[in-house]
């Protein structure tokens, strides 16, 4: 029976009228009108509103069917005076241009006006709402003194209710009690608006903040993987070269390749640059990536394009970049290849990037294998190098056995945020990652990266 009883307040009955829907459509007529109406005010300046609202309470102080309608503190006779009640009525509804700008100026001419209204006993008017706008307009504005505010405030209204008692009003002190306290809930209430406005602009600057040094650490992460890749591979390049003067071919290739790694790492760092150097927006849109330099060294199309896209590249690319700086590595690809989510695009090719940097640093000349393996849901990475290689890490020797000779390894200073950051990205995209040394002495970096099934 409770089941049945729910349904039919949920859907309307067979016997529902024409007239009920058609109220019923009306009210989400004048629903839509409202919100339409409301967000068109709210979006014009504040000092814009101030002074239509202004205008429209002005106008309906002259019409005749509100003139019974407003704030009246005392039952004193009534006296005519059209010239000076006009004049009252504007200084009671004209200063409300400014009740956003300057609170309180307005408070205190809207607040002469009405005390001279009342204690001349002039007609009522509508006019004389301005008083509890005013007041509110204190409490939701006033950014300084408002607590100064409070003494001349309630020294005003108790000078007022002498005034009116001593021209005969006949209310009770106790009447006045409760008006002062009506104005001061008015009061209280734009108080509380200026305190809710106030933590909703606390909470968006924190949010800002944590977004900034949530940009801040993805570009920290971003120089790291850039710098100590390239210049790695541009010091494993340099220290080579010692070895391969009686090939002049080979020095020639060498510097090349210094080359091309040297304006790889400035195309990068540019659009980086380009990226802390811009305001007002996000670094993360991923428009469009950054050229990526040609095996030659130069960069298709000249300088970087202003996106602001991460840059990324393609892992053949990567891995033969690495080849040229003297570091065997082979490139497994499993599955078929699918166009990635950026996100997950760029932690793929920051993850192998970071692993080869940290192969050519700590395992140069040790063979190398990267493994991609494409799934619909994730895609599964692993960079792992062999065990220990006694001649090549002690840099002597005919350690190739065809008259080549490995380069010394040169000493590093690590930066503390190759491993971790590698970590955290993947963590960021809800991925695994496992990283450490080899039964085989060796090293290997492996990462489950999800795609969502989202490109």
């Amino acid at each position: 029976m409770r089941s049945e009883s729910t349904d039919s307040t949920l859907s309307p009955g067979p016997d529902e009228t024409p007239g009920a829907r058609r109220a019923a459509h009306m009210a989400a007529v004048c629903a839509g009108w409202w919100r339409t109406w409301t967000a068109w005010w709210q979006g014009r300046p504040r000092a814009a509103r101030d002074r239509e609202l202004a205008f429209v309470l002005t106008v309906l102080s002259f019409a005749e069917p509100l003139a019974g309608v407003g704030a009246r503190f005392s039952d004193l006779p009534t006296r005519h005076a059209p010239v000076l009640a006009v004049l009252l009525a504007l200084g009671q509804t004209l200063p409300l241009a400014v009740r956003a700008g300057r609170p309180a100026l307005c408070l205190t001419l809207v607040g002469l006006s009405f005390g001279v209204h009342q204690s001349l006993g002039l007609p009522q008017t509508f006019a004389s709402m301005g008083l509890y706008l005013a007041l509110y307009s204190v409490g939701a504005h006033a950014e300084r003194g408002r607590r100064l505010l409070v003494v001349p405030a309630v020294a005003a209204f108790a000078a007022l209710s002498v005034v009116l008692h001593a021209r005969g009003a006949p209310q009770p002190p106790q009447d006045y009690v409760v008006i002062g306290l009506v104005l001061a809930a008015v009061w209280g209430g734009g108080a509380v608006i200026r305190g809710r406005r106030a933590a909703e602009a606390e909470r968006r600057r924190l949010v800002a903040a944590a977004a900034t040094a949530a940009e801040r650490s993805r570009l920290a992460r971003e120089l790291h993987d850039v710098v100590t890749h390239h210049v790695t591979a541009m010091v494993v390049q340099s220290d080579a070269a010692p070895f391969l003067m009686a090939s002049p071919e080979r020095v020639t290739e060498a510097l090349t390749a210094i080359s091309g790694t040297g304006r790889r790492a400035l195309a990068e760092l540019r659009y980086l640059l380009g990226v802390l150097e811009a305001t007002g927006e996000s670094a993360a849109d991923g428009s469009a990536p950054m050229p990526v330099a040609a095996p030659g060294g130069s960069v298709p199309g000249g300088p970087a394009p202003d996106s602001r896209a991460p840059a990324r590249g393609d892992l053949r690319d990567l891995v033969e970049q690495t080849r040229r700086s003297g570091q065997p590595v082979d490139l497994i690809e499993e599955g078929k290849r699918l166009p990635l989510p950026i996100g997950a695009d760029l932690t793929v090719y920051r993850l192998v990037q970071e692993s080869l940097t940290n192969a050519v640093k700590y395992a140069s000349g040790r063979p190398t294998r990267v493994t991609v393996g494409y799934g619909h849901e994730h895609v599964d990475i692993e960079v792992a190098n062999e065990g220990p290689d006694d001649h090549a890490r002690q840099g002597n020797g005919d350690v190739h056995g065809d008259g080549r000779h490995a380069a010394p390894r040169p000493h590093h200073v690590s930066g503390g945020r190759g491993l971790g950051g590698l970590r955290e990205r993947v963590r960021i995209l809800g991925g695994d990652f496992t990283a450490g040394p080899r039964a085989d002495g060796g090293f290997s970096v492996r990462a489950r990266i999800p795609t969502g099934g989202d490109t």
